[in-house]
């Protein structure tokens, strides 16, 4: 199965679905990818800050594919924000995954309280951008004024921001601004899977009723629902797993479509409660970390 492809801004294609290892333990990681990518993945998000870059290189190189078959991305931390510090943290990144180039290389926090550090940051992902060290460059949970205000200080337009969408959580008026400025909305946790919503009546997307009946209409589970819901309203999703079932099952959301009323009634099941930390709230005083140089 060929994954479909989304344009990006700056002219590259990246697969409509990705892959995901958030929170996946570093010996867990190289079995994950490794199915993913005999499943039929070809992008892999990774980050710094999620300390498996290492392990994600690992089955790149166990794999039989071609370097440029697989679409790698990864995340600056907050920590090596700064001109001179993020072209560091490139060479540490592109060092754990075992690569000369990474395809799109993204800030993973806005950093409000220094945005003159996340300029900086911005401002070598542009340099690296030019010296063709990497593809495409982007953002992850950038509010609307955050992507305004950097878009004043900056030349390139970000290819992506990746933010917390899911039936749940919605975000309209960021994926609004983003499609306002041309830059395509990655869905981390696409199925909610960090969540709890006592306010919503169900403790999980995965049990919502609407959902299942969807789901049940089609022959499909809640999550594949989930993922052709952001598919088919031009989202990239990203799904993480462990689990050889659960990962090829994911994947296999190409042979179904959504109807309009159905994309309604997933639409109309936002909460607007966050189930990820707040934007605003990031400070390296509570959110800084080391990221170890190897």
């Amino acid at each position: 199965m060929t994954v479909p492809t989304i344009t990006l801004n700056s002219g590259i294609t990246m697969p409509a679905l990705g892959f995901g290892v958030f929170q996946t333990p570093p010996q867990e990681t190289i079995d994950a990818v490794t199915t993913a990518l005999d499943v039929g993945y070809r992008h892999i998000d990774t980050a710094a800050a999620y300390f498996n870059e290492r392990e994600v290189g690992e089955a790149l190189r166990r794999s039989s594919l071609d370097r440029d078959e697989i679409f790698v991305e990864t995340k600056v931390w907050i920590s090596d924000f700064g001109y001179d510090a993020t072209l560091h943290a490139f060479d540490k990144s592109a060092g754990k995954l075992g690569i000369e180039h990474i395809d799109l290389l993204i800030l993973h926090q806005a950093l409000p309280s220094r945005f003159d550090l996340t300029v900086g940051a911005y401002r070598a992902l542009e340099t690296l951008l030019a010296d063709g060290r990497v593809r495409a460059i982007g953002v992850s949970n950038f509010m609307p004024d955050h992507l305004r205000n950097l878009l004043d200080a900056t030349s390139v337009v970000p290819a992506v921001n990746q933010i917390e969408v899911h039936p749940y959580f919605r975000q309209t008026a960021v994926l609004d601004a983003d499609a306002a400025h041309g830059v395509v909305s990655q869905a981390w946790s696409p199925i909610g899977g960090i969540t709890f919503y006592r306010d919503s009546g169900h403790s999980s997307t995965l049990t919502d009723p609407v959902i299942g009946a969807i789901a049940a209409a089609h022959g499909k589970s809640a999550a594949q629902v989930m993922l052709r819901w952001h598919l088919q309203q031009g989202r990239q999703a990203i799904p993480k797993s462990v689990t050889p079932a659960r990962i090829a099952q994911n994947f296999d959301i190409f042979d179904f479509e959504l109807s309009e009323g159905e994309l309604a009634q997933i639409d109309a099941l936002d909460t607007g409660s966050r189930g990820g930390p707040e934007p605003e709230q990031i400070t390296l005083e509570t959110f800084g970390r080391e990221i170890p140089e190897a």
